[in-house]
């Protein structure tokens, strides 16, 4: 693991939609748990009282890096914080950012509630420049968190106080980078990006916050630092559509990512109120018969399972390097993507995809949630719904699943009307992407058919499969609960190899029978494996795991990012032609 700067995450958080004024707010804090939620009773919302300890944000106070390392449960916790407002923000706004809190969140300033949000994945942010006074202002901030109640999406957050199985240490409270923002009374608030390779193009849709009626939004682009088009639009509500010709075409593609910078301003009056620098690629996804194309052509989507835990950090990498550092290991084991497995994972990690040109798929960490109930909509769609938000401008995310096995829960069956109700949601939302409304089992309603298939033997493996290259019967895992419709299809879960050679605690956890030996590992992982890639009605694999996670050792690297396998031998069994790539 990389070590950590003077201050913890340094770099801008927000790396599709920069500006120059900011400050990051990571680092020491007044924190304190509170098991009993009584906080509010005894003032601690209040400027006038201390908390008991400090921690060091953005990391979870279960984990190593904040200093606190309190790994039982906790109803709710309290973290403080005093900035000092720079002079030259007198005018203008002022936001407060947070990347991610888990799971409820309150935030006072100087002692007045700014607001509050609920989900512990998406980020949220408040305008406090009514509350904020000259020179030092004080930060106050509360989360409750409850993972058994079925109440709220835990992910791979275990539900017991040890770690089991494929659960692991909770992340309680805030997890990702705080920072202020300095913007002008009428600024740009975010934007939509769709390509448009085959018109030499790009839509634009970007909303404004304040009255900005009779301006001007201007945007250009840019390649390898040279010009390649430039669009402006009149001001006449809350958002504007442009479109963005484009002078040369660059397809970002898997391995290949070619990207272009944007740079958007803002003119009221004549003068420029705003400006944001951010970037696009231009491709398409699109599903053609039982293939997945990108840019037109059939990728083998050959994706690994990434949990996305870190030993001293939990939920939050220790640095941007181990976030790009992930990636980079991934590829070089031959990988070309990932699912980004039941948690949605920070933007830095999406804008490394993005830039190296690797797949991801986006996911909610739904377990822990009990979707027998409609209830559950609405504990479950408003976050989904600003994590695509958040999400939408990553050419590197090709596909979304906001479920990923959902199980009856109590003897009680899922509710289908659920799924049913997110996939239509998330189509509308973004109609540019597939949509898999649960991952490996129960399909309701989707637009690919997978399977989580964890057979340890080759042979029995390649039989299931067999009859479909013949149009015979294709596999299905659950007859009784879902009906193959013709979809696109591949194994979304498989492997899970149990190789932990040097096995010290009997708690380690895998799929299947340990391999005797490190021959017999890599030679059932070659046999799974080419059974996928030789089949020419699967568009993609997806291998569990990349690296171990605490006692889960079914990793191709251990939980501290060292490899088990010489990575070129892994490589060359996952680098050989797909039969649907001819």
């Amino acid at each position: 693991m990389s070590h950590l700067s003077a201050l913890p995450r340094p770099e801008y958080p927000r790396p599709q939609w920069v500006r120059p004024g900011w400050i990051n707010l990571n680092g020491r804090w007044q924190f304190e748990i509170d098991h009993g939620k009584s906080g509010r009773e005894r003032g601690l919302q209040g400027s006038s009282h201390d908390l008991s300890g400090q921690i060091t944000v953005p990391f979870c106070p279960e984990s190593k890096l904040s200093g606190v390392e309190y790994t039982d449960f906790m109803a709710a916790v309290w973290y403080k914080r005093e900035f000092t407002l720079p002079e030259d923000w007198s005018d203008g706004r002022t936001l407060l950012h947070f990347g991610a809190v888990d799971y409820k969140a309150e935030v006072w300033v100087n002692g007045v509630s700014a607001g509050s949000h609920r989900g512990g994945y998406t980020p949220f942010s408040f305008d406090i420049t009514a509350l904020i006074v000259p020179g030092n202002n004080l930060i106050t901030v509360n989360a409750e968190d409850d993972v058994r109640s079925g109440r709220q999406p835990r992910g791979k957050q275990s539900e017991l106080f040890h770690s089991h199985g494929c659960d692991y240490t909770r992340t309680t409270g805030i997890w990702q980078t705080v920072w202020l923002e300095h913007v002008a009374d009428k600024h740009l608030s975010d934007m939509k990006i769709i390509p448009d390779p085959d018109n030499a193009c790009v839509h634009l849709e970007v909303n404004i916050s304040g009255n900005a009626a009779g301006g001007r939004v201007s945007a250009s682009a840019q390649f390898a630092g040279a010009a390649a088009g430039v669009a402006s639009a009149l001001v006449s509500g809350p958002s504007v559509r442009l479109t963005l010709p484009l002078s040369q075409v660059h397809l970002w593609e898997p391995g290949n990512a070619k990207l272009y910078d944007l740079k958007l301003s803002l003119q009221y009056e004549g003068q420029e109120c705003d400006a944001v620098d951010s970037y696009f690629g231009l491709r398409t996804v699109c599903l053609d018969g039982m293939a997945f194309r990108i840019n037109g052509k059939s990728v083998f989507q050959r994706l690994v399972l990434d949990q996305g835990f870190y030993p001293d950090g939990i939920y939050t990498a220790p640095s941007d390097e181990d976030l790009r550092r992930d990636i980079e290991i991934s590829m070089g084991l031959g990988f070309n993507g990932a699912r980004l497995h039941e948690k949605m994972f920070e933007p830095r990690f999406l804008y490394w995809a993005d830039q190296l040109g690797y797949l991801v798929w986006g996911e909610h960490a739904n377990w822990g949630l009990n979707i027998t109930t409609a209830e559950a909509v609405s504990q479950f769609l408003p976050e989904w719904l600003e994590g695509m938000q958040r999400d939408f401008n990553h050419p590197a995310l090709i596909g979304w699943c906001p479920f990923n096995e959902t199980w009856d829960r109590d003897g009680v069956k899922q509710h289908n009307d659920v799924l049913q109700l997110v996939y239509e949601v998330s189509k509308q939302m973004d109609p540019t992407r597939p949509v898999i409304d649960t991952s490996g089992n129960f399909h309701v309603v989707t637009d690919i058919f997978d399977l989580h298939d964890y057979d340890q033997n080759p042979e029995t493996f390649r039989a299931r499969y067999e009859p479909m290259k013949d149009g015979g019967e294709v596999f299905n895992t659950f007859p009784d609960r879902q009906t193959y419709a013709g979809q696109p299809y591949f194994i979304s879960e498989y492997g899970g190899i149990w190789w932990n050679p040097q096995q010290l605690d009997e708690k380690s956890w895998g799929y299947g029978d340990r391999p005797a030996s490190e021959e017999a590992f890599l030679a059932r992982y070659a046999g799974l494996t080419d059974v996928l890639l030789d089949h020419p009605m699967m568009f993609g694999f997806c291998y569990t795991q990349l690296y171990d996670v605490e006692q889960e050792v079914n990793g191709l690297y251990t939980y501290d990012r060292q490899p088990k396998f010489a990575p070129e031998v892994i490589r060359r069994i996952n680098g050989r032609k797909a039969a649907i790539e001819d």
